[in-house]
């Protein structure tokens, strides 16, 4: 193995064998350092704290996700970091996804993170992390960062970059009703329509099936002004039946649908196995599973020397 490359996914004979090369676009990973800092970034970061007080929470690096996509047959995943508040931390964990996707030979995406209220500054190190290859920004959240969706205004500098660099923004997204739980917040569809509504011309993925959103886009004017907008799938298993695939499918089409598991927060291998069971054709799946992923996040393909263990 060449050094300092991380160990890469053996996905190329599980792929041919079960269909169409699998990209999950919904993970995150954490540096070493965060992992073995847990009471200190707590401290910092109270939506961290909230989500990872228990002992139970769960926490992987690169080598970890790495090792769960060959056990799943994932041929690629799109890493997120964590919705962090502090600019600093923030820059800190965009090097850490950065290093991870270069060593991994194309097998691992990034989304940088930024606080995107947070004016010029966020702005700059949202391009430094765009130009330095990370494929869009994500997983942003209003509730744990503490931004409105419905402040044009203070968004604007960080979107803006995304508009000119022609990269998508992945959204947290929450249910209006239904059960709580730890990390659900409260950017429901009407916040998130007005985030959209005033950047149309940026490509917006709203992850967790959009908090229902897809539900009413049997409205004329929500489907026009959510053209640009696609789903992920990201924890089905907390949110759903299984059958919220087939019913999305059918309202918005198999070309606005991102398979993501959440990682690790749910399992890929199981996660994925329950995907192929939810009623999604034949003729979408190579949609679902991969195409629209590398086509939202402007994925090049991975060489032939890059598809298996050096």
């Amino acid at each position: 193995m060449t050094p300092n490359r991380l160990p890469v996914p053996e996905t190329t004979r599980q792929v041919e064998a079960s269909g169409p090369s699998v990209v999950d676009a919904h993970t995150h990973i954490f540096s070493p350092d965060v992992i073995s800092g847990l009471d200190v970034y707590s401290r910092r970061e109270p939506w961290f704290r909230q989500l990872y007080h228990d002992p139970r929470a769960r926490l992987a690096d690169a080598e970890d996700l790495l090792m769960s996509m060959s056990a799943a047959g994932i041929e690629r995943s799109v890493i997120c970091g964590f919705p962090w508040r502090d600019l600093g931390i923030c820059r800190e964990h965009n090097d850490y996804l950065a290093a991870a996707a270069e060593r991994s030979g194309g097998h691992l995406a990034w989304l940088a993170i930024v606080p995107p209220h947070g004016g010029r500054e966020a702005a700059i190190e949202a391009r430094r992390a765009l130009e330095c290859g990370a494929c869009g920004l994500g997983e942003l959240n209003a509730d744990a960062q503490g931004f409105d969706l419905r402040d044009a205004e203070s968004l604007s500098p960080v979107v803006d970059v995304c508009r000119e660099l022609d990269r998508p923004i992945m959204l947290h997204a929450s249910e209006p009703v239904g059960h709580a739980y730890p990390g659900k917040g409260s950017a429901t569809p009407e916040k998130l329509i007005s985030f959209v509504t005033a950047f149309r011309d940026v490509d917006v993925v709203l992850a967790h099936w959009g908090g229902g959103l897809p539900f009413y886009e049997l409205m004329l004017e929500v489907a026009t002004a959510l053209r640009r907008v696609v789903y992920d799938c990201a924890a089905s298993t907390y949110l759903y039946r299984f059958d919220v695939f087939r019913t999305v499918l059918d309202l918005v089409g198999p070309n606005r649908v991102l398979f993501g598991s959440d990682y690790p927060v749910l399992g890929q291998r199981r996660f994925l196995a329950r995907t192929l069971g939810s009623g999604i054709r034949p003729d979408e799946l190579p949609a679902v599973l991969g195409e629209n992923a590398r086509r939202v996040y402007r994925l090049p393909p991975i060489g032939d020397g890059e598809r298996t263990r050096p």
